[in-house]
This record gives C-alpha cells, sequence and structure tokens, in this order.
C-alpha cells in the first residue's frame, strides 16, 4: 500500500459509470414494471453497488480502507442502454476513483445477474471514471 500519511484529508469526489446493453425492448419494458422475476432491478442493483464501494478496500488490496460519506447511485436509459452514474465522495487523505468504479462495475453486475433469466444477451461495457476531484489533481469529462 503507498504510504499516505503525510497527505492532508480534503474532500475527494469522484464519478463512474457503466453501461449494460439488453438485447430487447422487452427487457426495458420488465424493469420498468417491476416484472422481472428476481425483483426490482435498480433498487437491488443500488443495494449491491452501495456495498461494492463500502467493500472495496476488502477485495483490491492496495486500496485503503476510508470513509464514505456519500454515495449516488442512478440510472438513464436510451433505447436498449442503461447508463449507470456513481458519484462517491469523502473527506480523507486518498481519492475515490477506485471506490466508484467498482461500485459501478458491482451495480452493473447484479443488473447482469437479475436480467439472465430473461435476457441472455446482456453486455457490460464502458466501466470507467468520468471524473474526480480533490487532491493533486483534478480530472474532468474523461
Amino acid at each position: 500500500m503507498v504510504d499516505i500519511t503525510h497527505k492532508s484529508a480534503t474532500l475527494r469526489t469522484a464519478i463512474a459509470q457503466a453501461i449494460v446493453e439488453v438485447s430487447s425492448v422487452d427487457t426495458i419494458e420488465a424493469i420498468h414494471t417491476k416484472t422481472v422475476p428476481k425483483g426490482d432491478v435498480f433498487a437491488m442493483s443500488k443495494a449491491a453497488g452501495l456495498l461494492g464501494v463500502k467493500k472495496t478496500a476488502d477485495l483490491l488490496p492496495d486500496c485503503h480502507p476510508l470513509p464514505v460519506e456519500f454515495t449516488d447511485i442512478s440510472y438513464e436509459i436510451k433505447g436498449l442502454q442503461i447508463t449507470v452514474l456513481i458519484t462517491v465522495k469523502t473527506i480523507y487523505k486518498t481519492g475515490v476513483e477506485v471506490e466508484a468504479m467498482h461500485g459501478a462495475s458491482v451495480v452493473a453486475l447484479n443488473m447482469y445477474d437479475m436480467l439472465k433469466p430473461i435476457d441472455k444477451g446482456i453486455t457490460i461495457r464502458e466501466i470507467k471514471l468520468l471524473e474526480k476531484t480533490g487532491g493533486k489533481s483534478d480530472i474532468k469529462n474523461l
């Protein structure tokens, strides 16, 4: 693990995304009408994503355990694509980019798991950092 003892605690924010693409408008309709056999896809995936953000340091050996002070998970549907957006904030000595990307990944995987009984053509792509602020460098609109 990198030594961060010399760093100052500052507000750090990261926004990440994942895109889940389904193969049928029927799948999107099932999500909207909450008729997916495994339950409410958005609610369950949000819960999974929150756990993913919080448990990042438990799974990735070089990530520092840090206080997650805010997480927001939102969804945007365009056609057959569901864009997952996750914002994570902390006041700490290191950033939350990996936590945000890990959370987006877990949301996407949970969606895949919940939808696979009704759609065999799901893909997950574009898990990436969109923005980070705080610390030594800010990165926006990647």
